[in-house]
């Protein structure tokens, strides 16, 4: 019996260290629903991106974009991300409210502070691309420095995070061979695979707090 209880102690044990040390309050669905805002801002992309804008000379066709349409496509790419971290934000204070635990604490300041130093980096060196002329290359590198980004902080979550983020770095170099497909990596990249580890996650973590 004192064996029995001195099993359960380390087990307990082993289990505060392990909610101590990793921030579990990310939520599924928040993963599931920045997909589908992904999904809907590759949409409006496209139409901004393609309609009317491609003319062919001499049997080439060539694609045509204005200051306009890339101030355009900044808003959208923008109001995705910014949707998509308050929902993220919502989400996860709703989760840890249910766990009891806190949002806001020394793991999940870790986490964000890995998260941001890739992100922050990616995002300065595709705005210095930007004014050299290197469009074709905004898509791939978004995804590749946002993989880094999860994959940096992943050890300060679930594992899931770590898995998407090298799936979006895969996907990355191979948009970055395939330039002339970057808007539909990316609708792959930041939807489809958001959906596909989100509902993972909803299912294996977020139902427990039902």
């Amino acid at each position: 019996m004192e064996s029995k209880n001195y099993l359960q102690d380390i087990s307990d044990i082993k289990s505060m260290m392990h909610k101590s040390s990793r921030f579990l309050s990310i939520s599924g669905l928040s993963g599931i629903l920045a997909g589908i805002y992904a999904l809907i801002g590759a949409y409006l992309g496209y139409r901004i991106i393609y309609a009317n804008n491609i003319i062919t000379v001499d049997g080439y066709r060539s694609l045509i974009l204005t200051q306009d349409h890339l101030i355009q496509i900044f808003i959208i790419a923008s109001s995705v991300v910014l949707l998509a971290m308050i929902t993220g934000i919502i989400l996860s204070f709703y989760k840890a409210k249910k766990q009891n635990e806190s949002l806001w604490d020394s793991t999940s300041k870790r986490l964000l502070i890995n998260f941001c130093i890739p992100l922050v980096t990616g995002g300065l060196f595709i705005l210095i691309l930007m004014t050299k002329g290197g469009y074709p290359y905004v898509a791939p590198l978004t995804m590749i420095f946002y993989g880094l980004a999860l994959i940096n902080a992943s050890k300060y979550t679930l594992g899931y995070v770590r898995s998407l983020g090298l799936t979006m770095i895969i996907t990355g170099l191979i948009a970055t061979y395939f330039l002339g497909y970057g808007l539909v990596f990316w609708a792959f990249g930041f939807g489809i695979c958001h959906i596909f580890y989100g509902t993972i996650m909803h299912f294996k973590y977020d139902r427990v707090y039902k």
